[in-house]
């Protein structure tokens, strides 16, 4: 089992891997429920390290983003729609599910807030941007298709309805083809929404807040990418000018 599973992790990432260890150990559990082996071989099979902050989140550079907003057709309805997601998934640092979860009745014009349901049913009230809310503005007087909806963002195309969160998470990728770039993924823009922050002086607690954390070690994955932070503990190797 030791030697299947360490030839594998050479092929496999180690988020496959920890898929694969699972579906091994169900499968050696139930043959030996079957009688097919004598004794219970699940406790052989070798469990995937884990090491977190281990990689650097990845952010898109100031260039790339105004090259996926300037890739909209903003004459055209879907280029209005795919403009303010893109805007919302920069700015806001939304998961594709909470864009595609909007609603009309969730934006708050009066107060300037954005409700957002994120995970684990947690609702938290963002800031409304003035670039995001006109963003959103533009697309729903001239761009959102007459709908029965109450989805903030609809098909362009029939059947009437919501935007599927598969949908929204298409918009970077489609935009990144028309732009020129290499594929970006809407997390990776949520990374970026992160960076951005700590480039402009922010704090890790601002991150958490409005990446909306529910665990502070996630936010630290940002402390590596915040260099004016860092080099205020980092000694200098021996010998070393800075």
């Amino acid at each position: 089992m030791t030697e299947f599973v360490v030839t594998a992790s050479q092929r496999h990432s180690n988020g496959s891997m920890k898929a694969l260890t699972v579906a091994l150990r169900s499968l050696l559990r139930y043959l030996c429920i079957a009688g097919v082996v004598e004794r219970d071989l699940s406790v052989s099979v070798p469990a995937v390290a884990s090491r977190p902050l281990t990689t650097l989140p990845k952010g898109v550079d100031a260039s790339v983003v105004a090259a996926l907003l300037d890739s909209c057709d903003r004459t055209r309805s879907v280029g209005l729609r795919d403009y303010a997601v893109l805007t919302l998934l920069v700015r806001l640092g939304l998961r594709a599910g909470e864009v595609a979860a909007l609603t009309l009745d969730e934006v708050d014009w009066r107060s300037g807030e954005l409700i957002v349901r994120g995970k684990g049913g947690r609702v938290d009230r963002l800031p409304l941007p003035r670039d995001v809310g006109e963003a959103l503005a533009d697309y729903l007087h001239n761009g959102r298709p007459r709908s029965s909806s109450r989805a903030l963002f609809v098909r362009a195309c029939a059947p009437d309805g919501a935007m599927s969160a598969g949908s929204v998470a298409m918009v970077p990728r489609s935009a990144s083809r028309r732009a020129g770039e290499p594929i970006i993924g809407a997390h990776r823009l949520r990374h970026t929404a992160a960076t951005e922050i700590l480039a402009g002086g922010g704090s890790l607690a601002e991150v958490a807040q409005i990446l909306r954390h529910h665990c502070e070690s996630t936010t630290a994955l940002y402390a590596k990418v915040d260099r004016a932070a860092l080099d205020l503990v980092v000694r200098p190797w021996p010998g070393e000018q800075r």
